[in-house]
């Protein structure tokens, strides 16, 4: 018997990077899959990679700043699979920029996304788990949620994940809801590849192990915390950074 047999994962921004890693490890680990992405071409072409009969993976387009949408896109996912029993908060952008060079608008895209982004999934999922008595949220946060120069905007949403996270998980619990949080460092995705390369060499200098971490090694953390291993984990932060010295 598989890890997941019998649950319903939903992974936001699930398409591509860490999402990814996330939806084909809780898919490898028996669950049924929704993938929630605004590239809706690609959560739906991973969907049927994974599944083309489509009874046990779906890809949904959605822009989960859009409270009508993620409403819509949850009663799909319910409609087709009965309940949502794991939600994985992954989605979140970076518009980086220097604070006295900050746009408004690149202010409010981050926080609008990472922050009223989450908001919408977690309520949606929140109300079906609380009335069955069970659920495993797992947020994605960041080794920047402690700072980071030119992203003030990031490590806002990223500390407020926490933050978030630590307060559901005192309200969840009375429910059967646990809620953790991870703190990626860096990564081996597209947008840490964007990185300079004097820069990704000193991030990946300030890590123990001397390398870049793999999407599949955050995967295997999330999934942790979404199983009944972890039954007795809820309102952690864990670092899945390879020793990361961000301070």
């Amino acid at each position: 018997m598989s890890r997941f047999d019998g649950r319903i994962a939903v992974i936001t921004g699930g398409a591509k990077g860490i999402g990814e890693s996330i939806v084909r490890k809780f898919y490898a680990e028996g669950a049924k899959i929704a993938i929630m992405d605004v590239n809706t071409v690609g959560a739906q072409q991973l969907a049927m990679e994974l599944d083309p009969s489509g009874d046990k993976a779906i890809g949904l387009g959605c822009n989960i700043v859009n409270r009508s949408e993620v409403k819509a896109v949850f009663e799909a996912i319910v409609a087709k699979f009965g309940t949502v029993d794991i939600l994985v908060n992954n989605a979140g952008i970076t518009q980086d920029a220097i604070f006295h060079k900050m746009t408004e608008k690149q202010w409010d895209d981050v926080i609008a996304v990472n922050g009223k982004g989450l908001f919408n999934c977690t309520q949606e999922a929140w109300m079906i788990m609380k009335a069955q008595k069970y659920g495993k949220i797992c947020n994605l946060s960041s080794t920047n949620a402690s700072g980071e120069a030119g992203q003030a905007n990031y490590a806002f949403t990223k500390a407020g994940i926490i933050a978030v996270t630590k307060s559901l998980a005192r309200e969840g619990g009375r429910h059967n809801i646990s809620v953790n949080c991870v703190r990626p460092g860096v990564i081996d995705t597209e947008m840490m590849r964007t990185v300079p390369e004097n820069v990704l060499e000193d991030l990946v200098d300030k890590t123990a192990f001397k390398r870049l971490g793999k999407p599949s090694e955050v995967a295997d953390v999330v999934a942790y915390l979404c199983s009944e291993e972890a039954s007795w984990v809820t309102g952690e932060e864990l670092l899945v950074a390879g020793g990361f010295m961000y301070r």
